[in-house]
């Protein structure tokens, strides 16, 4: 009674802390407002950069645009970041918050026990949005260093070729994610900042270029985004809306970064940044007007309006400031990547891999293996396609499929967990019409770059297919005993002097929450291949909860002072560390007297109540043969190759230092066909 009684306080304490947090999130400041800026608004606030740069090459160049295309395109991206952003993500997205936390994982969390095909929406959105952070640090990075060639001396340095540009733009990602290892807490102060720079500098000389001709404003009117589309004046067609979506990239962060802000704080900074867009893309458009008859633009190559639209004399600050933006969008789409890996993990859809925190900045993590794997991918794409504008032809395919795989999770989480049918139709009406369209036509981008995505998310998707399919199949096969049935038989192992010690406290980590059964693996493992004699056995079990930041746990000892089954609840942002928990939840028994003493007498620290602690971890091996068909087959065998890649998960719940086992026993599989018995001669 006294062990429950301390578990409630140490709850109620636990979660007091988590609604001061959030609350304390939800509160707007200044400061929110400029940690918003930083962290949320990175990708889609370097939009400008390539958005009207890409919708002018797709229709042939500035010499082939008049005013009437160029209202009717600012019309559709005016349009594209009100229905997608606004409307979407920020009035209807941050709603479907799991305690104040969003990303399509928190969504899932909510809504998967509504059906289990919501696995393959989640998968895809989750693998897309991973493509992304391999994407976007390429194509703002390249972006940025390309505006050099917009200052005459400097283009003249650089040479005709992209070589130098590349050379740079490498030395920028591949310092970027060095960085990564050391934590980015002290820099990332100067994110918000930053960005607060930029944005205004995006709104002043989107102003200043708008004055020239305020005919612009008639791109508010949405009959021209329609018009255009018609228009023979749009050589593109539809598929100029490929160009145009890369307006709204990096909208679905407002939603997965809401943990990190509070919703409050993005309601207020969005309005902000959605006029310095709108603005600079104003001044954009107006300059595009008043020299789409100016043979000296023509002649220049790889014309972007952001850079060639302002001053020379100004031009440097631009590329310092979009060059520091580019760095921060980056920054935030990799350490997003980390994230979604981890929260991917704990929910069974990629291995545990060794998570380090770098910094005390609460929530920032860094996964060495994801990073050298995002590093090597962007440098192969900048490599890969040289330019930007190449680049922009693989950016933006993969959005547009996680935001149609969002649109499927909202739609249920609206009608099925709300109960409001009506209200899903018509968002999944509206929604599946517009990314439809998007997506369409960012397929006609398919051969030209946009395989490249696909190919990456492909590459995601398998890993994600194959780990969740093949712990299915491994779950499937795992035989479940009664633990009240053999606790003689450990009881009589626990009392045979003659067995060596094996520690005074045995630890194995188990699966599930039924208290009451155990893995028959795991009593093989004690009682018959070599006999693990200790005055306690402890049976682990890590639940991932829905509830972002839960931490409990529960004790069921079955009538016993040297049995102890411990389920712990945490959440899918919590860090399972295992060594951590268990300290706490034996220092709860040993107060409450349910474990014995165990005599320590030797310690640099003295004497003490607790003994040695020995964790033993068994791990599944494929046999040669099994009753599986070849998809389930293939998938088992990727996870195990996967596996050895991803390296041992002991990291992964905090025992890298702890005293381990490691035991290795086949999957038992049905044979495909009975063995002839052998004839003794």
């Amino acid at each position: 009674m006294c062990v429950k009684m301390k578990q409630k306080i140490f709850d109620l304490e636990d979660k007091k802390m988590q609604v001061d947090h959030s609350d304390s999130k939800e509160k707007f400041s200044m400061g929110m407002f400029l940690v918003a800026l930083g962290i949320v608004y990175g990708d889609i606030g370097t939009s400008p950069m390539y958005v009207m740069k890409s919708i002018v090459e797709g229709n042939g160049g500035i010499i082939n645009v008049d005013p009437e295309f160029i209202v009717g395109s600012l019309s559709l991206i005016i349009w594209t970041i009100t229905l997608l952003t606004t409307i979407k993500h920020v009035l209807i997205a941050l709603r479907a918050d799991n305690h104040g936390e969003g990303g399509i994982f928190a969504l899932y969390s909510l809504v998967r026990h509504l059906g289990k095909w919501l696995i393959i929406p989640t998968i895809i959105g989750g693998c897309t949005m991973l493509a992304d952070g391999v994407l976007t640090p390429a194509v703002t990075v390249t972006t940025a260093v390309e505006g050099l060639r917009s200052i005459h001396a400097v283009d003249k340095f650089l040479g005709s070729g992209q070589s130098m540009v590349i050379l740079i733009t490498l030395a920028i990602i591949s310092l970027l994610f060095v960085i990564q290892r050391s934590g980015t807490s002290s820099i990332g102060k100067m994110f918000g900042p930053v960005m607060m720079v930029w944005f205004l500098f995006l709104g002043v000389t989107g102003i200043w270029m708008s004055l020239g001709d305020l005919t612009i404003l008639k791109a508010l009117n949405p009959v021209y985004a329609m018009q255009v589309l018609f228009s023979p004046n749009n050589k593109a067609g539809f598929l100029i809306l490929g160009s145009v979506f890369l307006c709204t990239t990096g909208a679905e962060a407002l939603y997965t970064d809401m943990g990190h802000v509070g919703r409050s704080n993005i309601y207020i900074s969005w309005p902000f940044v959605k006029i310095c867009l709108i603005l600079n893309y104003m001044g954009q458009c107006v300059w595009i007007m008043q020299n789409q008859n100016n043979p000296v633009i023509w002649a220049i190559e790889d014309l972007n309006p952001f850079y060639v639209m302002l001053p020379e004399s100004l031009r440097p600050v631009a590329i310092l400031l979009s060059a520091l933006a580019a760095i921060i969008a980056s920054q935030a789409l990799i350490s997003g990547s980390y994230t979604l890996v981890r929260e991917a993990a704990s929910l069974d859809l990629m291995p545990h891999l060794n998570v380090q925190y770098p910094s005390d900045t609460k929530g920032q993590i860094y996964i060495p293996l994801v990073n050298n794997i995002l590093w090597l991918f962007c440098a192969l794409v900048v490599l890969y396609f040289q330019s930007g504008s190449r680049m922009e032809n693989a950016y933006g395919l993969a959005i547009t499929i996680s935001m149609l795989m969002m649109t499927v999770l909202f739609c249920v989480y609206i009608g099925a967990l709300h109960k409001h049918m009506l209200a899903a139709v018509a968002f999944g009406l509206v929604f599946f019409a517009l990314e439809g369209v998007f997506f369409i036509s960012s397929l006609g981008k398919f051969v030209v770059g946009g395989y490249v995505a696909i190919i990456i998310s492909a590459a995601i998707l398998f890993i994600m297919l194959a780990w969740y399919r093949g712990t299915q199949i491994e779950q499937a096969q795992n035989i479940f005993l009664k633990m009240r049935e053999h606790l003689e038989s450990i009881k009589d192992l626990q009392k045979d002097i003659s067995i060596p010690l094996c520690s005074n406290n045995v630890v194995y980590l188990v699966k599930g929450d039924e208290s009451e059964k155990i893995d028959r693996d795991i009593l093989y493992s004690i009682l018959d291949k070599e006999p693990k004699r200790a005055d306690a056995y402890w049976f682990i079990s890590v639940n991932t909860t829905n509830d972002p930041y839960q931490k409990q746990y529960k004790v069921e000892t079955f009538g016993t002072d040297y049995i102890f089954r411990v389920d712990l609840y945490l959440g899918y942002k919590v860090r399972p560390s295992v060594n951590v928990y268990l300290r706490q939840v034996v220092h709860d028994l040993l107060a409450a007297g349910e474990l014995p003493k165990q005599d320590k007498r030797h310690s640099i620290y003295g004497p003490s109540d607790v003994g040695s602690f020995k964790f033993c971890m068994i791990r599944k091996m494929m046999p040669q043969e099994g009753d599986l068909d070849s998809a389930d087959d293939a998938l088992l065998r990727a996870k195990y190759f996967i596996r050895r890649i991803a390296g041992n998960p002991f990291q992964w719940y905090g025992l890298e230092t702890s005293n381990l086992i490691i035991e290795y026993v086949p999957l038992f599989l049905a044979q495909r066909q009975k063995q002839d018995r052998l004839e003794r001669i």
